[in-house]
């Protein structure tokens, strides 16, 4: 696995990653919300200023991260690929490439909060909703050293 820039044509591949992620990881989030959320990530990966994607072996986009300033906005894996080192070389080319320093974590989603905490993260606040209101509960998380 690789990680390289993202093309223009991948934004809906890129979709698919995080609308596949999501079901996979969190099943807090209902269909509804989901298909909220769709049309506002799919827009995203125009506007947002850092982005880097996960390629695998045959150069199909597997997962991507997402920065702005020092925060991560998002990071997803296909689960076809979870547990295989692609998120940590997506989280390190986020810090080391972009900057990232910090990032938010759905408390309700377990995993991705040990992803976080074991890459060196730790927890500077929480918020009771999500960036857009909904009952989701984020961590506010920032690397040990910053």
């Amino acid at each position: 696995m690789r990680v390289t820039q993202i093309r223009d044509d991948e934004h809906d591949r890129a979709t698919q990653v995080w609308e596949a992620s999501v079901r996979a990881t969190h099943d807090f989030v209902t269909d509804a919300d989901i298909a909220l959320f769709r049309p506002l990530v799919h827009a995203s990966f125009g506007e947002i200023r850092h982005l880097a994607v996960l390629r695998d072996d045959d150069d199909l986009l597997v997962g991507f991260v997402g920065v702005e300033g020092d925060k991560v906005e998002m990071l997803f894996l296909d689960p076809a690929v979870r547990g295989q080192g692609g998120g940590k070389l997506l989280l390190r080319h986020a810090v080391t490439v972009f900057g990232a320093t910090t990032v938010d974590v759905n408390e309700q989603n377990p995993q991705a909060v040990g992803f976080y905490l074991h890459e060196g993260f730790h927890q500077v606040g929480r918020s009771a909703l999500d960036g857009l209101g909904k009952p989701y509960p984020l961590l506010h998380l920032a690397l040990s050293n910053s």
